[in-house]
């Protein structure tokens, strides 16, 4: 839609009408005599068109460069489409275990078996669609934590590297302490007033390497306000087959420490969550988005974009190019005069 921010300016545009017929002309004359030999020399004035001639066509190209003048006074605007703006976000980071053990295949993915990293790109890729107006960091750790992708409103970034990310890039083995450090120094660096601090972390097992202990570690997250949400993952039993040839029931979560899971998630003001399988991860993240809801948009926004530069610049394209005539006019006229001297 386009409208005019100071639409009173247009008000300005009899006002060379209003000089032209309310002030006294000009009773100015150019009284001069000339001697001259003979008529040969003004041969050459007898093709030139008449003054009133110039006069009419210049009077309304000046009339024209007024009128752009008037109108980029008046500020042109085109106002865009309605834009949803979050009135306010968070400072969300996604931790995801790689070590090893998240190779296990007990997770199912349409009517399939899959192992857990795969259940997790998918459903945490969903979670990340849903962010808007959030935020959104990706820790990957194993033996060391790893920031993959820094805090950004680039979601679609987020999810390449995290459907990127494969098991055992950061090592085999499970350092959730580093992990928790990692992203409480990056939240720390980032952090603006009034802003949520919120932590998801996912893993499939214990704390087995790492210089920081995972307790130590939600202290500090507890002191700069980062809540914590932990997800345990992994089956609570799978059928697997036997040396002899028969079947039987392993609990592939065995070295999965929910207790401190649960102390990490209690200490900082956020909950632990158990996932045995894909619908209850997906049930997890629905979870989490009742718990943190996305900022709700601002309505009635709407960009706008100024146009006065184009009327004005034509308008003084054409004032240059009438003064540029004049001076020519006047230099031609000029060399006439010696020419008539001599």
């Amino acid at each position: 839609m386009w409208t005019l921010a100071w639409p009173w300016m247009l008000l300005g545009l009899p006002l060379p009408f209003m000089v032209r017929r309310f002030l006294p002309p000009s009773n100015e004359t150019n009284e001069s005599g000339l001697k001259v030999p003979s008529f040969v020399l003004f041969s050459i004035l007898i093709n030139r068109p008449s003054a009133e001639q110039y006069t009419n066509w210049r009077l309304w190209i000046g009339l024209i460069a007024w009128c752009l003048l008037v109108l980029a006074s008046a500020r042109p605007e085109r106002i865009g489409d309605e834009v949803e703006i979050p009135v306010s976000g968070r400072n969300l980071m996604l931790a995801v275990d790689l070590s090893g053990s998240m190779d296990a295949k007990d997770f199912e993915l349409g009517g399939r078996r899959v192992d857990r990293l795969t259940a997790t790109k998918a459903v945490a890729s969903d979670f990340i669609t849903r962010r808007k107006g959030d935020r959104i960091g990706l820790i990957l750790f194993g033996e060391q934590a790893y920031l993959q992708v820094p805090l950004t409103l680039d979601r679609e970034t987020v999810k390449t590297l995290l459907l990127e990310a494969f098991i055992g890039l950061a090592g085999e083995k499970t350092a959730i302490g580093d992990a928790i450090t990692l992203a409480v120094k990056r939240i720390h660096d980032q952090q603006e007033e009034g802003t949520k601090q919120v932590l998801i972390l996912l893993t499939d097992g214990a704390n087995t390497a790492g210089e920081i202990e995972p307790l130590k570690a939600a202290e500090l997250a507890q002191n700069i306000g980062l809540r914590i949400y932990t997800i345990g993952i992994g089956a609570d039993q799978m059928v697997v087959s036997s040396l002899t040839g028969g079947l039987r029931r392993v609990n592939p979560s065995a070295d999965l420490d929910e207790t401190t899971l649960n102390e990490i998630a209690e200490k900082t003001g956020g909950r632990y969550f158990r996932a045995k399988d894909t619908s209850s991860l997906q049930e997890i993240y629905r979870l989490l988005d009742d718990i943190e809801p996305v900022p709700e948009p601002e309505a009635g926004f709407r960009p706008v974009q100024s146009f006065f530069f184009w009327p004005l610049g034509l308008s003084l394209i054409i004032s240059i190019c009438l003064a540029l005539m004049n001076l020519f006019e006047n230099g031609g006229l000029s060399r006439m005069r010696e020419a008539i001297r001599q």
